[in-house]
């Protein structure tokens, strides 16, 4: 587990069980038929994010002792996501068929895990089981941000619209101008600096060479790429990556995918809502912000341009913490604004290892690393991602494609 950086144990406990409650909380308005909904492969029922994040630490954690036995051995194959060294699992697509067991029967296994887990942190455990720990917290956490961005892509699928809450909050001015910020240029470090968590693929920090460059004091915003799509850039192949054009075409993509035909309006979590032109345009794929991008006469920003700017910007914006669960205009301010939630940002960068990569040991390896083809970069978190999960050199990353993340766009240029 050196990979890891151990948190301070004290407090964790509480941790443990303000993260796991945090989770249960977000599903309070969503029925048993809602947690039951896996509306595409790509996507898992609410039900399923309750019971492989408990299965997470019931496999990595309660598994360290050799005499723990497992609250369903059967389940071991039903709530294993990827971990190919720790057994077989069930398809993904197929996640929705599991009606049983019931909702219920998983939130027992939660309560039962939660137990366990606690009492191994009261009476004290080490460093090696206090990371172990940590890195479930995490790995839950982005399944919060998964179990509410899963219930949107279902809920915009029925037909009747329904909402996850009742209302969302909305802006009460217009987005601030946009204008390009130059941006750190010759040798630059990146990756994670060793003090608090990280994931495997954030280390080892290493040095970079950044040319001249200029990045967006914000992102982009609805109308902007309104003006995009009225001027027919999804009918313009110039403007496309191959691979993209291929899926505009395949897809029949004309717009956002949460966005009315008639672009007056968008669907959110509070059901479907007028269009705001001054909020960051959200759910895009990297083949639609780089085609955006390139429509604009700039380009996206390389994910070391981006950690070069971030790590000088505090890690306070419209995250998950902020119960809004929306995009919001970027208002006040003269430096970078929103690199910290709102919407991710897609980067130029094929996300790969940096020089000097190793995996955590173990199965735990396979959490991050055999991943890096055929995806790419995003950065900064979004209005879903816990504030405290979020920082300069965290590196998400998703295919191509992928469009029901709230991802955004912030424009770079060469200078």
């Amino acid at each position: 587990m050196a990979a890891l950086s151990s948190p301070d144990a004290t407090g964790l406990a509480a941790r443990f069980l303000g993260v796991r409650a945090r989770t249960e909380a977000l599903c309070d308005s969503l029925s048993a038929e809602d947690m039951q909904l896996q509306s595409m492969p790509d996507a898992s029922p609410g039900k399923w994010h309750l019971a492989h994040t408990s299965w997470f630490f019931e496999q990595f954690v309660l598994g360290r002792d050799p005499s723990y036995r497992p609250h369903d051995p059967a389940w071991h194959y039903l709530f294993n996501s990827y971990y190919q060294s720790v057994g077989p699992m069930h398809a993904r697509p197929q996640r929705g068929l599991l009606s049983r067991p019931s909702l219920e029967q998983v939130r027992d296994y939660r309560r039962a895990v939660d137990h366990a887990v606690a009492g191994l942190l009261e009476h004290g455990g080490d460093a090696g089981l206090s990371a172990l720990v940590e890195l479930g917290l995490q790995h839950e956490q982005q399944h919060q941000e998964l179990l509410l961005t899963d219930i949107k892509h279902a809920f915009w699928c029925n037909p009747l619209r329904p909402a996850y809450r009742s209302r969302l909050e909305q802006g009460q001015s217009q987005a601030v101008p946009l204008r390009f910020i130059a941006g750190h240029e010759g040798i630059v470090e990146t990756g994670h600096r060793g003090e608090g968590f990280s994931f495997d693929n954030e280390t080892p920090r290493h040095r970079t060479w950044l040319q001249p460059h200029a990045l967006a004091n914000r992102l982009v915003t609805n109308a902007e790429y309104l003006a995009f799509v009225r001027e027919g850039g999804y009918r313009e192949p110039g403007l496309w990556l191959s691979d993209g054009w291929a899926t505009v075409q395949r897809e029949g993509w004309q717009h956002p995918i949460y966005w009315h035909d008639d672009l007056s309006c968008e669907f959110t979590l509070a059901g479907m809502r007028e269009l705001d032109p001054h909020e960051p345009v959200c759910h895009l794929s990297y083949y639609e912000a780089d085609a955006f991008a390139r429509w604009a006469g700039a380009r996206l920003p390389t994910e070391a341009e981006w950690e070069s700017a971030a790590g000088a910007v505090t890690v306070a914006s419209n995250l998950q913490d902020s119960q809004r669960f929306h995009p919001l205009a970027a208002t006040g301010g003269d430096g970078l604004l929103q690199m910290y939630g709102d919407v991710w940002e897609w980067t130029a960068s094929p996300y790969v290892s940096y020089p000097g990569f190793r995996p955590l040991a173990g199965s735990l390896g396979e959490y991050n690393g055999k991943f890096m083809c055929g995806q790419w970069v995003l950065r900064g978190g979004s209005c879903l991602t816990p504030h405290d999960h979020i920082r300069a050199s965290y590196r998400n990353f998703f295919p191509p494609h992928a469009r029901w993340q709230f991802a955004g766009i912030r424009l770079g240029q060469d200078r």
